[in-house]
């Protein structure tokens, strides 16, 4: 096997894709929350895109699973321990972001505000300082970011510096 499944490929560009999306719409509604201008919709389309990473996250580990993956291409054995980790955490965050996501509407004025689709009762300002799994949340999102940038430091050594074509197996495109 030289590449990842179609789906596989589908998967891993549509969870990115969803992950931005949640960030913008999560950066948004923190904010829209501080100047108390939140909205149902606002919490309900990230929580419709969270629940939709989880998803994507269980679908692509059961991918994995069925489907393999390609062998690493790292000669040194340190390399493929941090390869192999830092897929891991990856996997790791992508499930406990949207369970804590999941927590903060349990703990917050949040799911009484959507089970009785009142916005009145949504957090205001500083709404959330009392809430653990929001800051757990909060910090999830921050140590993604750092994980993403040495996700994607890696795919650039390989494709520019080492030219071993690692990022077409993340293609849909047959390699020859």
């Amino acid at each position: 096997m030289t590449q990842y499944s179609k789906r596989m490929v589908i998967v891993h560009w549509l969870t990115l894709a969803l992950l931005i999306a949640a960030w913008y719409f999560g950066d948004s509604l923190a904010e829209a929350t501080d100047e108390s201008k939140a909205t149902l919709a606002g919490y309900i389309v990230h929580i419709a895109v969270g629940g939709t990473v989880l998803l994507l996250t269980l679908a692509q580990l059961f991918f994995r699973r069925k489907d393999g993956t390609p062998p690493l291409l790292y000669d040194k054995p340190i390399y493929q321990v941090v390869a192999k980790n830092v897929h891991y955490l990856l996997y790791t965050l992508l499930f406990l972001l949207p369970v804590s996501g999941i927590t903060i509407i349990l703990n917050s004025k949040v799911g009484a505000a959507l089970l009785a689709g009142d916005a009145n009762l949504l957090p205001k300002e500083h709404g959330f300082k009392d809430v653990f799994s929001h800051e757990v949340h909060e910090q999830l999102v921050n140590v993604l970011i750092v994980l993403a940038v040495v996700h994607i430091l890696g795919a650039i050594k390989h494709q520019f510096i080492m030219k071993d074509g690692l990022m077409s197996r993340m293609s849909l495109r047959k390699k020859d």
